[in-house]
Formats: C-alpha cells, sequence, structure tokens
C-alpha cells in the first residue's frame, strides 16, 4: 500500500508552521480520513473541526493545496503526485491548527429577522407558485460551511466585515426577500449594513460552493437590481410617484424589533 504525504498547518493565533505526515494510502480514501489517522496514530493534538462526513454539516471546511473545500469531499485520488498540503480557512481568525472563529458569521446572522408572514396569510397554508418554491429552495441547500466567505474578497482581502454581510447572508437574505409571503422591506438592510454594493459579482463564491447554490447570479445579482430599482434609478422612482408603477407596499424594516440592529435614517448601524 503506497503512501501520501500530509502538509498540515499546525499552530494558533500567534503563529504556526507546516507539518510533514507520512498517512498509508486507503481506497476511496478522502482528506479528512487522512486527517482522523494523524490524530490517532501520528499525533492526537492535532485540531480541526468535523462532524457528519458527509458533506452536510459544513464543518470540516479547510483550504487544501490553497483552495477552500471540504475536507470529507475531497479525494485523495485527486491529487495524484501523493502530497496534499491542508490548512485552515484564511478569512477567520486562527483558534488551532485547522479551526478558525466563524463566529462572526453567526453574529451577523442574528441580524437578519425571519420570516415576516403577511397578515393576510398568517395562520393558513401558503399557496404558492411552484417558480417561487424552487427559487427559494435552491437558497436553502446552504450547509454553511463558509467556504464562499472564505473566497470573497472584501472580507478575506480587505477584512471588510463592517461593511459587507458576505455570500452566505446575502443568500439568506435572498430567500426571505425572494419569498412570496414576506412582509418585511429588507431592501433597507440589503442597502445599509449588509452591504451588498461591496461586491463586485466576480462569481468565486460560486465556484467553491459544494452544494452548487449559483450565489451571485440567483441571490447577490437580483439583490443588487432590487436595491438600485428602490433607490438610483430615477425613472423607476418617477413611475411610481405618478403611479404607472405600484409603490413598495412591504413593512419598513424597523418594524421588526431586533437589539442587534439599529435604523438611523438611511444608515443601518449595529446596535451599542
Amino acid at each position: 500500500m503506497s503512501n501520501i504525504t500530509l502538509r498540515v498547518y499546525r499552530g494558533n493565533s500567534s503563529g504556526g508552521q507546516m507539518v510533514s505526515y507520512e498517512v498509508p494510502k486507503a481506497p476511496g480514501m478522502v482528506v479528512l480520513d487522512a486527517i482522523h489517522y494523524i490524530q490517532k496514530n501520528l499525533d492526537t493534538t492535532l485540531a480541526c473541526r468535523w462532524n457528519c462526513k458527509a458533506a452536510k454539516c459544513g464543518s470540516c471546511s479547510a483550504e487544501i493545496d490553497g483552495k477552500p473545500r471540504l475536507m470529507c469531499k475531497t479525494s485523495v485520488e485527486d491529487y495524484p503526485e501523493g502530497v496534499i498540503t491542508v490548512g485552515p480557512v484564511r478569512a477567520f481568525p486562527i483558534l488551532k491548527d485547522l479551526v478558525t472563529d466563524v463566529s462572526w458569521n453567526f453574529r451577523i446572522a442574528s441580524k437578519i429577522p425571519p420570516l415576516q408572514v403577511r397578515e393576510e396569510a398568517a395562520g393558513k397554508p401558503f399557496v404558492l407558485q411552484q417558480v417561487d418554491v424552487d427559487r427559494v429552495q435552491e437558497f436553502r441547500k446552504c450547509i454553511e460551511c463558509f467556504l464562499c466567505q472564505d473566497v470573497c474578497h472584501v472580507i478575506r482581502e480587505h477584512n471588510r466585515k463592517d461593511a459587507f454581510f458576505g455570500p452566505r447572508q446575502m443568500v439568506r437574505i435572498a430567500g426571505l426577500e425572494m419569498h412570496p409571503m414576506d412582509d418585511l422591506n429588507r431592501r433597507e438592510q440589503l442597502r445599509a449594513e449588509a452591504g451588498v454594493g461591496m461586491c463586485n459579482i466576480t462569481k468565486c463564491c460560486t465556484e467553491v460552493c459544494p452544494e452548487h447554490i449559483h450565489i451571485t447570479d440567483n441571490a447577490i445579482i437580483p439583490m443588487k437590481e432590487r436595491v438600485v430599482d428602490d433607490y438610483f434609478d430615477p425613472v423607476s422612482g418617477l413611475l411610481r410617484t405618478l403611479g404607472v408603477l405600484p409603490k413598495r407596499t412591504k413593512k419598513p424594516f424597523k418594524s421588526v424589533p431586533n437589539e442587534q440592529t439599529v435604523i438611523v435614517g438611511n444608515t443601518t448601524l449595529a446596535a451599542k
């Protein structure tokens, strides 16, 4: 049985280095299997995060040969040279070895109000067209691996977590904004603190999504278009004023109590 060489990052927030391990290759082996072999047989102090080993929990995100991937979904056969480099995702602070602190994503998620059902539909079964179901259902496939957040240059290269929620949260908001029964004007948040305008649609987030969600085309671009339509398109504004186009009737964002978010004028600020 041949061996593979795993070069794994070992360290913490203070620094670290790549350490090489020789792992016996087995049929059907994925990178997570190799990491588990190291933990069991070579170094029990190696830290990594994982849960289901079925590419559905999103826990085992890492950068494999520099590309953000799920370790449980990455076959060692994809690296015929037999040397595989495994490091932590680089958009978030390192805790230990392959484990990073992704809690920022959950703090941001808490700022997004859940579905606000229209008054006339409350307490009743939803009657939806299939096209609306299919559109929203795509966004629900997200497993929160945060690989899209890791490759987003706004978050990773510029560290503008203060100005942009990131692709994962754009998907979350899109699933609510496009829901026919939602009665909240989410475009206020998209324009302000969510920072949808920060994305320049490079589609790198779509490329790494293990669930093949069309993040850019189906979520971010439509959200950009809706914000532009409401706030920056003078023709649409004039037609709404003249009554040619209907005015938006959804409840204002501030109508939903949320201790995480406070809207002041046209600007949404994190609550102190």
